[in-house]
């Protein structure tokens, strides 16, 4: 079990304490949703959540196998719904990897994104496409 403990700071701010680290972050509520946008949204660390999650997996991955990731970017664009009830709609990624597109475990690290915990734990509703881009 992991603790988190939010206190909201008022006009649509919130601080997060990480208990186990006492690291901290700030939201803010979005501009199209009433907020000043100066901060990430709650939806947004969804999506950061995502990503760092997939390059976190294929990191681990990685290194089991002496591979090198350095540089890596992972890219996430959330889109909301337009109609109500307001919710992530998608979450598509792009995933940019320093190694070549032949390279013979790119079947492994790409399995270990789509498999990472946060991309399992999301609602089927939500569309989490992935795009690919080799740039060894």
């Amino acid at each position: 079990m992991v603790e988190t403990t939010v206190r909201y700071l008022g006009n649509l701010r919130c601080d997060a304490v990480h208990a186990p680290s006492r690291s901290t972050i700030q939201t803010d509520a979005p501009v199209d949703n009433h907020g000043k946008g100066e901060r990430f949204s709650p939806t947004d660390l969804v999506g950061a959540a995502l990503a760092t999650c997939m390059a976190t997996l294929m990191g681990i991955h990685a290194g089991k196998l002496g591979i090198d990731l350095t540089g890596m970017t992972v890219r996430c664009e959330k889109e909301m719904t337009k109609s109500a009830p307001r919710r992530i709609a998608s979450l598509r990624t792009v995933v940019t990897v320093p190694l070549a597109a032949d390279h013979p475990q790119r079947a492994v690290l790409e399995r270990a994104a789509e498999d990472c915990p946060v991309r399992k734990s999301l609602d089927a509703s939500v569309e989490t496409p992935i795009e690919w881009v080799y740039t060894g």
